[in-house]
């Protein structure tokens, strides 16, 4: 290990406790501050695609989520109105054939509660009620401090900043700003099957519509629906980015669609409200002994359901380069390989909520229209796009 025998982490996310996860494993004394009370994660479904689930098999995890997957046979986009196919795209056995992995649904909770677990069995510190205000640098002693609210201080070699949007590592890297709304908002909620009304199919679903657009798939073996129902509004008054929703509104908002949307959403006893956040390229993710992984440096709109896969790539990456060169060298090498790969599916997820939500009107549904042509009868161009995404092997690199 290049000049990192112990490193501290800002944020006990799925990205950072990749990064713990995976430096530990390397012999490395790995300390995690997080500002809640407990560990946990807010209920809500993740989409774990190949090239994330090659990285979880390499820190040893598949076998113990598998038990908790659920497994999609198509993702798709379909008509808000008619619920015709603009997409089906086969996952399942075939997915995996093409990747190398399998494509999974996961709950945010079960993913986190056996990454926490595995970094308690390699000895990872797990620091809780961890509120942090920033840090400061020694240089002469070749150390940085993590500075929490309650006067705590934490040295290490390293710090990793994987404390989300609102970063304060990042905030005193590259100083003081807000994030930008990005115009839209999400409710997100989990709806046990027993209580639907209606039938949904087993896939990871898309209903793209004018200005809104509803995910949903299936969580834990089946037992639950995941959903995400993204509108674009002008403004997010609230000075929370996530506060409990007001299902009614959620239903009225929706209350026109196909039945397997508003009959589903019909099901729904709760959801949380998200204001969806992005950030300008950072000039750099780096800076004497601090780096950042995950949000704090690459927040992504969820059109692509990449947001934890990029953070699972970050964590495992940046551990490699740590073991493989000296520290200065090392954090520049992450920056290289990670920081182009983070943009460009930052880009793609953008230019998606145009597509889900028929930007354009009548040309908003032509290209839905070419998309189904595409589909039809050039599905290599499709797929092509997505090669690049899911048969991506950070562990190969």
């Amino acid at each position: 290990m290049g000049q990192v025998n112990c490193v501290v982490i800002a944020g006990a996310g799925i990205g950072g406790l990749c990064a713990a996860l995976a430096l530990a494993k390397q012999g490395v004394r790995v300390v995690v501050c997080e500002q809640a009370a407990s560990l946990g994660e807010v209920g809500a479904g993740l989409q774990i695609s190949p090239n994330a689930l090659k990285v979880l098999r390499q820190l040893g995890l598949e076998s113990e989520l598998s038990q908790f997957v659920f497994k999609p046979q198509h993702a798709a986009i379909r008509d808000y109105k008619t619920g015709e196919y603009y997409l089906k795209s086969p996952l399942g056995k075939q997915a995996e054939a093409r990747y190398g992995a399998p494509y999974w649904h996961l709950h945010r909770a079960d993913l986190h509660q056996v990454l926490a677990a595995a970094c308690a069995q390699v000895g990872v510190e797990m620091v809780l009620n961890a509120v942090v205000t920033g840090y400061r640098e020694n240089t002469e002693l070749k150390q940085v401090y993590l500075l929490l609210e309650d006067g705590r201080e934490f040295s290490a070699d390293l710090l990793i900043g994987a404390d989300g949007i609102r970063s304060k590592v990042r905030e005193q890297m590259l100083g003081q700003e807000r994030p930008n709304f990005m115009g839209q908002v999400a409710w997100r909620g989990v709806i046990p099957v027993n209580d639907l009304t209606v039938d949904v199919k087993p896939d990871a679903c898309v209903w793209a519509g004018p200005g809104r657009h509803f995910v949903s798939y299936y969580l834990r073996g089946g037992d639950y629906v995941n959903f995400v129902a993204v509108e674009e509004r002008s403004d997010w008054r609230s000075e929370s980015w996530r506060e409990e929703g007001d299902v009614e509104e959620l239903k009225r908002a929706f209350a026109d669609w196909h039945p397997e949307v508003s009959e589903l959403i019909k099901s729904a006893s709760s959801t949380f409200l998200w204001a969806l956040n992005g950030r300008d390229e950072l000039p750099t993710w780096h800076k004497g002994r601090v780096v950042l992984l995950g949000d704090a440096c690459h927040p992504m709109l969820p059109f692509m359901a990449q947001g934890a896969a990029m953070a699972i790539e970050d964590g495992y990456i940046l551990a490699k380069c740590l073991s493989n060169y000296a520290l200065s060298d090392a954090l520049l090498k992450y920056e290289q390989v990670r920081k182009p790969r983070a943009t460009k599916i930052q880009q793609m997820s953008k230019a998606n909520a145009g597509l889900y939500h028929m930007h354009g009107g009548v040309f908003g549904r032509m290209k839905l229209k070419a998309l189904q042509a595409a589909g039809r009868f050039a599905p290599s161009v499709i797929q092509s796009k997505l090669d690049a995404v899911y048969g991506h092997d950070v562990t190969k690199n």
